[in-house]
């Protein structure tokens, strides 16, 4: 079971080739998960006025990411994406599913934990789920041990963003319960006050460090989706005015807290050299919350659109026994692709069901192979179909997108407004326009009949509600009731 990698295999100029002493065992893996963490929000990735001292240190023992892309600029879509190695889109998830929602992962897709379950892992959940708060969607029901933490977005509770009540029965915010924190299959307690939002994130990072500890003997699955920086922000008396950023750069710093703790705990365990560790986030930063959103690092617009602001993200993945060391991988690769990555590593089968992601272990293997991914998709919204990365081209095609330009954000908790955009198609070269200023489809005729092809190609099979087309592979989402 698992794979035999010798270090000799490694010999493409990152480890010695006298050391061949093969390894057989299967690595631990960890995922570490943000809400809303822009791509300029690590001190790698350009970040200002504070410090992410763990993250900095986890890239110079690993691999940046710089071409890395969220599955979709939302928070279930993009979460769902990651799990199951698809599009948010073909399994049925789309948007951020409220505590009204029917609807959550189908029991007939086959998740990270499920994949390294079949070949002897343990697997652990401490943070934001959000693939459906009914038990048949809840963690353990897909392939998970334990669990613990909420069920959906933090700000899905009847309290307005300026501290208040939501009294008016007609708001959205009226009809939400307080959050449960839920451990296993049941609410323990329910968040009520800033308070327990304040401790969410140590009180993640506690579990998830115990997790390891009962589980270091043998190979297991830690996934840490953490809650913040989606406001409302939170973090512990510890972290508040440590930064030079307000409280948005705290709770990044207590982010980063968390990443040194999980650190501590492989060194003190002696499972850092083989522990795949991954860091990312879910979407880019949230803008219109102004000095409570974080950076895009010059990336247009942010989360909820289709620009590259929203969708791509910063990723550090650290693995010492494998990956190269303060390396740039500026290869397209995508949340979508960690499941294959995982199952080739782990010799794991994958789902018999039509899945989206890439290998990427050639990528980890020798950071300038060619990159297995030529093509992305990003699509929004039910089903929409708002462009297509080629290489290092990107045709936006038209759509009405939120825009974050032209108007000003709110700050301290509060939201600005939305503008809203009529997008006319657009092409851009990623390589020398990273922030789609200039369109250049008039100068490169071919690649815009290129990229409209592969738009085709993806409309057959996923479907595209701009153009009215339904697609051939979409399945269903999971159904209240359904599996019971």
């Amino acid at each position: 079971m698992g794979i035999t990698v010798t270090l000799a295999l490694t010999c493409f100029g990152f480890f010695h080739c006298e050391e061949t002493e093969p390894y057989t065992s299967l690595p631990n893996i960890i995922i570490i998960f943000t809400d809303d963490q822009g791509y300029g929000d690590l001190g790698s990735f350009g970040a200002t006025e504070f410090l992410t001292p763990n993250l900095d240190q986890m890239a110079a023992n690993g691999t940046r990411f710089t071409h890395f892309y969220a599955a979709q600029a939302v928070c279930s879509a993009s979460r769902a994406g990651l799990l199951t190695g698809c599009y948010p889109n073909r399994i049925g998830i789309n948007g951020a599913l409220n505590p009204q929602a029917r609807n959550g992962i189908s029991d007939q897709e086959i998740t990270i934990a499920e994949l390294l379950k079949s070949v002897g892992y343990s697997t652990g959940i401490f943070g934001k789920w959000h693939l459906g708060h009914h038990k048949q969607f809840l963690p353990l029901q897909h392939g998970f041990d334990e669990y613990f933490g909420l069920p959906y977005s933090n700000d899905m509770w009847p309290i307005h963003y300026d501290g208040t009540p939501a009294t008016d029965s007609s708001h959205r915010k009226f009809k939400h319960p307080f959050p449960p924190l839920i451990e296993g299959n049941q609410t323990i307690e329910r968040i009520t006050s800033m308070e327990q939002q304040d401790r969410l994130t140590a009180r993640y990072t506690e579990k998830a460090v115990d997790f390891i500890h009962r589980h270091h003997e043998a190979p297991f699955f830690l996934y840490l989706p953490h809650t913040m920086p989606h406001v409302p922000l939170g973090a512990t008396d510890e972290f508040k005015g440590k930064s030079d950023q307000g409280l948005f750069g705290d709770v990044i710093m207590e982010i980063d807290w968390s990443v040194g703790q999980i650190m501590s705990a492989l060194e003190e365990l002696q499972l850092k050299q083989n522990t795949l560790v991954i860091f990312t986030s879910d979407n880019g930063p949230w803008l219109n919350f102004g000095n409570h959103a974080g950076s895009t690092g010059g990336l247009r617009e942010g989360k909820g659109t289709s620009f590259e602001g929203g969708q791509r993200v910063p990723c550090i993945m650290q693995w010492p026994q494998t990956i190269q060391a303060g390396k740039v991988c500026n290869r397209l690769s995508s949340t979508i692709d960690i499941l294959p990555t995982i199952a080739e590593i782990t010799d794991a089968t994958l789902p018999d069901h039509k899945i989206d992601g890439i290998s990427l272990l050639p990528l980890l293997m020798r950071h300038d192979a060619q990159g297995p991914r030529e093509v992305f998709y990003y699509y929004y919204g039910r089903n929409n179909l708002e462009a297509v990365r080629y290489k290092h081209w990107k045709l936006v095609l038209p759509h009405i997108s939120r825009s974050y330009q032209d108007v000003l954000p709110g700050n301290d908790g509060i939201q600005g407004p939305y503008n809203r955009d009529t997008v006319e198609m657009a092409l851009y070269n990623l390589r020398r326009d990273p922030g789609e200023y200039y369109d250049v489809q008039a100068l490169y005729p071919d690649m815009v009949q290129t990229i409209l092809t592969l738009a085709e190609d993806a409309r057959e099979e996923l479907g595209d509600n701009l153009t009215g087309r339904a697609g051939s592979g979409r399945r269903e989402p999971g159904r209240l009731g359904m599996g019971e």
